[in-house]
């Protein structure tokens, strides 16, 4: 007999590894087709704030490990599950090829659905991320 609380952390944790390997397509293989991902905030002031499908998320997933030079590290500080919810903290680290440090602090709500992801909900400092990833 399976507990789901300990499965569905067991898939979001797969789901970081992977990513973390630069595996993108492994990654989206753990997403239901329907999945959305949420980053609150206003898509003017934030390009990636809004609700994404995966199609989308594919190319900001491609485009961001274009701009690293290894890859995108996500380090899993705790992990949280009741059901088929599991919240995560996670620390980011990775170097970009124009010189600048990317530093983050993650917080992710998963919700899954038949043992896959079917949606996220990503919160970080998003000061960073702009003076990282968009600022001149």
């Amino acid at each position: 007999m399976h507990d789901l609380t300990t499965d569905n952390k067991r898939i979001v944790k797969l789901w970081f590894e992977r990513f973390s390997a630069g595996d993108i397509d492994g990654a989206l293989a753990l997403m239901t087709p329907d999945a959305t991902w949420r980053v609150p905030g206003k898509p003017e002031s934030l390009p990636t704030a809004g609700v994404r499908d995966m199609k989308y998320m594919r190319r900001v997933f491609e485009r961001t490990f274009e701009r690293l030079e290894a890859g995108l590290h996500m380090n899993v500080l705790d992990i949280v599950a009741e059901g088929d919810r599991v919240t995560t903290e996670v620390d980011g680290q990775g170097d970009l090829r124009n010189g600048r440090k990317y530093r983050q602090q993650y917080h992710f709500f998963f919700q899954l659905r038949d043992g896959k992801v079917s949606a996220v909900r990503e919160y970080y400092d998003t000061l960073h991320a702009l003076d990282t990833w968009y600022r001149e």
